[in-house]
């Protein structure tokens, strides 16, 4: 075949992933089992939505990320496979108790709360944020609980909002190093205005005496180089992130973002080498491994 000239039907070059990349399909009376129940109650998963490669093992293990608000996004990052439109102020009343009974019926141990953004909302759904985690603390006391929020555009009052209803681990991705933020993220978020939405988080709890670890998530593999990732874990450090994550990106669709480079995992090993050097309490540094995988393990690993 001539250099240029694709076969037809050939999948696009980053289709073509390292066997460190391949996973098997999600299977097991575990999974069978919570798929059925998050069917029947009407939940909508990131696990599910995004395409997470590790829904098999966390659902596994008992653990889930569940998405609130809806599932259609009112932005356009260029790395996600959640669906985009204009929810139109649309939430759900219900939703806050209906989450918490299926938390209670699954048994999980761990659950991560996110949302698509909700930019049509005056307060970016913060409230329904902190009235899941109070309904989820209410039936069942002894789940930990993880709140993988939007940027709320920077208002600290909606942050705080959610601050207070209890959770256990306050998180927000900053995705990308600084650089590349215009190019992945919705113009409507910012590389700054997120390190602000976490700083706040830290001098919120000290300053009112709160307990909750503060989390962020790095993906790679989008033309960054080693220099701008450690720039952007240090950023973090700086802002008083406890928790990081970091993992390959994996393109969704041809619609997606191309994969830049599959970072193998010796370099992985060496980015979380990098965070504990710089002091965060812990690092999940992998290919597989997204913001919420195994958030309980990094949970329990950071309190120890």
């Amino acid at each position: 075949m001539e250099r240029g000239i694709k076969r037809k039907n050939a999948p696009p070059p980053d289709r073509k992933k390292p066997d460190w990349l391949k996973v098997g399909l999600p299977s097991g009376p575990s999974v069978a089992r919570l798929q059925r129940l998050v069917g029947e109650l009407g939940l909508h998963t990131v696990c599910q939505e995004a395409l997470c490669p590790n829904l098999g093992e966390c659902w596994g293990h008992g653990t889930m990320t569940v998405m609130i608000l809806g599932e259609v996004c009112t932005r356009a990052c260029k790395f996600c496979a959640v669906h985009t439109g204009h929810p139109g102020g649309r939430v759900d009343p219900t939703e806050p108790q209906r989450v918490a009974e299926a938390v209670r019926r699954l048994g999980l141990g761990y659950v991560v709360l996110t949302s698509v953004d909700r930019d049509d909302l005056p307060d970016g759904g913060a409230g329904q944020f902190a009235a899941t985690v109070r309904a989820i603390k209410r039936a069942a006391p002894a789940t930990r609980v993880e709140a993988l929020t939007p940027d709320f555009q920077g208002d600290r009052k909606a942050v705080a909002t959610v601050l207070e209803a209890g959770l256990d681990v306050f998180a927000h991705n900053l995705e990308t190093v600084r650089r590349l933020t215009p190019r992945v993220r919705d113009p409507r978020a910012g590389y700054d205005q997120s390190l602000a939405v976490l700083a706040f988080a830290r001098e919120y709890r000290e300053e009112k005496g709160l307990d909750y670890l503060t989390k962020s998530s790095l993906m790679v593999g989008l033309g960054e180089t080693e220099a701008e990732i450690r720039e952007a874990m240090a950023d973090l450090r700086a802002a008083g992130v406890e928790v990081l994550t970091l993992g390959q990106y994996l393109r969704p669709t041809k619609n997606h973002l191309p994969v830049a480079r599959y970072v193998p995992p010796e370099d992985f090993a060496k980015y979380r080498d990098w965070g504990y050097a710089m002091g965060f309490l812990e690092v999940f540094s992998g290919p597989l491994v997204r913001s919420s995988y195994r958030a309980e393990r990094v949970f329990l690993e950071a309190r120890e």
